[in-house]
Order: C-alpha cells, then sequence, then structure tokens
C-alpha cells in the first residue's frame, strides 16, 4: 500500500515570512519545519536567549511577523501574551476572567493561538472566543459560547482554532462551529453537545475539501463551507478522551486515543471504513510526527508505562520503542526529531525507523513539560505548566 503525504490546502496562515509558525504545530500543523537546525550543541545545552513567565497552562507559541504568541492563567484570569519574539520583550496582553480548575493537571489554558493575516484568534478551555488586532492587541471581536449553550467538556476545550477562507473552525459543540473572522457572527454550528479535545484538521478525498473534528465520541467530516456533515465514525473512548489530531495522506486518515488504541481509515467514496484498529499507539496529549509511512510519536495506555515509538502506519507494524524518554511531546526540523520530554529534557535525533539514536540532548526546563514545543527562524520555543517560557538559539552556525 503506498500512502502518499499532501499538504492540506488553506492552512498556511496569511501573510507568512520565512520562519513564521503562526498556529498549532506549525504553518501545515503538521508538527513539520523546513528550517535547518544546529545539530552541535554548548555543553551546557543550546543558549538561552531570553525567557518569560506566561501562567499555567499548555498553550503552545505561535510565531508571525517577529512577534509570539502563547497564554497562560494566574490567579483565576487567562491572559493572552504577544512578545517580540527576537528579545522576549513583551508587546502586550490581553486577560480575562477564567477558572484555572485543575483536574488531576495543573490546569490552564490548552489551546494554542492561531494567527492569520494581522489577527490572532484564541479558544479558552470555557469557550471564550477572542480575535485580536496582532500588532497591538485591540480586541476586533469576542465570544462566549457558554452563553450560548455549548458545553464545555470535562477537562475545557484545548483544540486550536482553524481558519479556512472567512471562517474560524473550532472544536466546541456536537461536531464543530464556525465563526466569521471578520464579525464573530456563526456561520454554522452542530449542536451544543460536548466536544473532543483535537484540533480541527484539512482532509481532502476524491478531489472534495472538508475538515476532520474529532468529536467526544466520533470523528467527523465536514464540508467547511456550511457545516454539512459528509460522514461520521463511531470511536469511543473512556472519558470521551480523543485528544489528539488526526493524521491525514493521501485517502487515509489515522487516529489513535490513549485510552483504546489507534485506528486507520481509508475513504472511498465519500465513505470512511477502517483497515485495522489495534493497540500499538495509544496517544495521550499530541499526535506525533508523520513522515512518510512512518509516525513518530508517544504511546501510553491508560495505567501503562509509555515509550516513545515508531510505527509503519499502513501496516500497523511496530518498529522501535525507547524509554528515554518515555513521555513528551516532538516536532521536526531537517529530517530530525526534535523531542522534548515531561522533564523538560530536549533531545535531537534522526526521524529513522531503524532505531531512536539521540545526536545531542541537555536539560533545558524543569517541571512538567507536556507542550510541544515552537520553531521559528533558528529560535526553539518551550515551556512549562508553570508558565515558564524559554526561547533556545538553534540556528546553523555560518
Amino acid at each position: 500500500m503506498k500512502l502518499l503525504c499532501i499538504a492540506a490546502a488553506g492552512l498556511v496562515a496569511g501573510n507568512l515570512t520565512a520562519g513564521d509558525w503562526p498556529q498549532w504545530r506549525g504553518p501545515e500543523r503538521n508538527g513539520i519545519s523546513s528550517e535547518k537546525v544546529s545539530a552541535v550543541w554548548p555543553a551546557e545545552g543550546p543558549k538561552v536567549l531570553w525567557q518569560a513567565s506566561v501562567g499555567t497552562g499548555f498553550s503552545s507559541l505561535s510565531v508571525s511577523q517577529g512577534r509570539g504568541y502563547t497564554m497562560g492563567n494566574t490567579t483565576n484570569q487567562d491572559t493572552i501574551w504577544c512578545f517580540d519574539a527576537n528579545t522576549g520583550k513583551p508587546l502586550w496582553h490581553h486577560s480575562y476572567a477564567a477558572q484555572l480548575s485543575p483536574q488531576w493537571y495543573e490546569g490552564g489554558p490548552g489551546s494554542t493561538p492561531t494567527v492569520d493575516s494581522g489577527r490572532v484568534f484564541t479558544l479558552s478551555k470555557w469557550g471564550d472566543v477572542f480575535c485580536l488586532e496582532a500588532a497591538t492587541g485591540a480586541v476586533l471581536w469576542q465570544r462566549d459560547l457558554r452563553q450560548e449553550g455549548v458545553k464545555p467538556n470535562r477537562w475545557g476545550f484545548a483544540g486550536s482554532p482553524l481558519i479556512r477562507g472567512n471562517a474560524v473552525i473550532l472544536n466546541a459543540g456536537s461536531a464543530g462551529i464556525a465563526l466569521d473572522r471578520e464579525s464573530g457572527r456563526t456561520l454554522w454550528s452542530n449542536g451544543t453537545n460536548i466536544a473532543g479535545y483535537a484540533s480541527p484538521t484539512s482532509f481532502g478525498s476524491g478531489g472534495t475539501a472538508s475538515v476532520l473534528i474529532f468529536a467526544a465520541k466520533h470523528l467527523v467530516a465536514l464540508d467547511p463551507q456550511n457545516g454539512r456533515e459528509l460522514w461520521r465514525q463511531l470511536w469511543e473512548t473512556s472519558w470521551d478522551t480523543n485528544n489528539t489530531d488526526p493524521l491525514t495522506y493521501g485517502e487515509h486518515i489515522f487516529i489513535s486515543s490513549f485510552s483504546r488504541g489507534c485506528g486507520l481509515l481509508s475513504v472511498t467514496n465519500g465513505k470512511p471504513s477502517l483497515i485495522y484498529t489495534n493497540g500499538l499507539m495509544h496517544s495521550h496529549l499530541s499526535p506525533g510526527i508523520l513522515l512518510g509511512e512512518y509516525l513518530y510519536a508517544f504511546n501510553g495506555e491508560a495505567k501503562q508505562e509509555t515509550d516513545l515509538r515508531c510505527v509503519h502506519v499502513p501496516t500497523g507494524e511496530l518498529k522501535w520503542t525507547s524509554k528515554a524518554p518515555a513521555f513528551g511531546s516532538l516536532i521536526m526540523a531537517d529530517g530530525k526529531l526534535l523531542v522534548l520530554s515531561d522533564k523538560g529534557e530536549l533531545l535531537l535525533a534522526e526521524a529513522s525507523p531503524a532505531a531512536f539514536t539521540p545526536l545531542a540532548r541537555a536539560k533545558v526546563l524543569s517541571g512538567v513539560c507536556w507542550t510541544p514545543p515552537a520553531l521559528a527562524d533558528g529560535r526553539l520555543y518551550v515551556r512549562n505548566a508553570k508558565g515558564e517560557l524559554r526561547c533556545l538559539e538553534l540556528a546553523m552556525k555560518p
């Protein structure tokens, strides 16, 4: 079976410059950067260019036009932050009331800001939606989804906004909501019941463009223009923990949940069918990196030990596992995996189905580190749950 990776149309945010990382998981929402990074690190690890405190949470950093954006919570107030990406100087911030609500974790916002054509779009864990001017932080419009009957799920909304044309698409409600990017009015809505935690994902099958919403109990494909349901695939999990984004390539979709395992779907003539389901990948928080036919991601069944592993997606064959590190998140640049362990160790390794062999490693943070790094203009941005944000130098030396 030959599976071809495709670049989903409409994902790249407007007005990009080289090196931008303007949304969750980068320019094409796949965690992959085209930048070159240095594989030779100082003994003490990559140089810390600047650091900041942004409040408790798990929001990653988005970088566009020389500015970085993230979110955190302090004393039951969420704050949307904007920094000079080069120096770390705070340029503006916007705060609003929001409960921290730790529940078996530290709490705070889990969604990452999306930057598009001079605007920043954010979603709080309780349904506050903001559109702000990217340069100044001026609020252009805001919505509170709770006031419209949309129910937050148990741990709050975590999916990051997806921009498709004039639509801001959210994994909220029964199977997605779209707001007009200019005014914030509702373009379409698919009910008010609880959502899943994954971010909306673009998908193309048979020439038909769609958006995937990993809802509480189903994977649902929608027409992004009007929200019309194209198909759905039942995928029930304990506690409705469909957390990680679907991974798409060609006519296929890979999904994984930590309390159920994984599955590979094929979409033919507008209908999904399961090629296989197995327990070789139980994804917790982020979907990992799909490179060609190989997935590199952290696995861990509920109440079981975790590890980093490589899976051949077409067949579901396990290629290798590594316990060092055993849990965390990862992105990819220059054909190399950049892995941030849950304890704050950063590792660089070739993306290879043969074995996991680190080329460099260094302790770069303390505390709980679940948030995937972001890479822009040779700078790697990492944060922990308490909100310690650091900018590391990873640029290739001339």
